[in-house]
């Protein structure tokens, strides 16, 4: 299966060395690009699209607030933002606008392919560590119902689902979780891709900010 991608940067000399990586892969294609988000939306409308790489600082509309426009759409393609400024803060809304992963502009074109493969298959690209991270220092910006999680969400998970969900949202890799609960790993990843059909979520980021917004796990990763 081809991947479609689609480039949204300001900066044509980008697009342009993205375009020469990506084509060199038998398993993607660059159907489309843009110069800002309000283009990327309007694109979007008529071009099938599974990946976009997204840029942050952009003219007109920028890559946040296009990511959030994009994920509300329904089935809307996996997006992958790139920066070259290393912000938290970027990352950060980013995430919370829906996107799948967070990456600097100037990662090695090899990581660059393994993220773009990665979150069209729906797993997550920003790194547990990075993404607990960000969540202990933003915690303070996520609505919060008080110090118990609200049933109505979780309560659709066994108790194991619970105790993975606890152990993601600590920044705890899949094999990192099978080792502290004595599993294999491939026991893990069936409870995760159980969580995420029981609460319709995306990928384990969302998970991360589901845990941190219900209280399951507090700043710090506690639980």
């Amino acid at each position: 299966m081809t991947i479609r991608v689609m480039l949204v940067d300001d900066q044509v000399l980008l697009r342009t060395g993205f375009r020469m990586v990506l084509a060199a892969q038998p398993d993607m294609e660059v159907v489309a690009e843009a110069g800002d988000g309000a283009e990327a939306l309007e694109v979007l409308r008529a071009t099938a699209v599974d990946v976009v790489l997204m840029d942050v600082r952009m003219p007109k509309l920028d890559g946040v607030e296009a990511t959030r426009r994009i994920c509300e759409q329904e089935n809307p393609p996996k997006v992958l933002i790139l920066t070259t400024f290393d912000l938290d803060e970027y990352a950060f809304s980013g995430l919370k606008a829906g996107a799948s992963g967070f990456m600097l502009k100037d990662v090695p074109p090899a990581e660059l392919l393994g993220a773009i493969r990665s979150v069209h298959s729906g797993d997550a690209v920003v790194a547990p560590s990075t993404t607990r991270r960000l969540l202990d220092r933003f915690a303070p910006m996520l609505p919060h119902t008080g110090a118990q999680p609200p049933q109505k969400e979780l309560e659709l998970l066994t108790g194991r689902e619970r105790e993975v969900m606890v152990l993601v949202a600590q920044g705890l890799s899949n094999g990192e979780i099978a080792a502290r609960l004595v599993l294999s790993e491939a026991t893990v990843k069936t409870h995760v891709g159980r969580i995420l059909t029981k609460l319709g979520l995306r990928d384990r980021v969302q998970v991360v900010v589901l845990a941190y917004e219900t209280g399951l796990v507090r700043a710090g990763g506690g639980s």
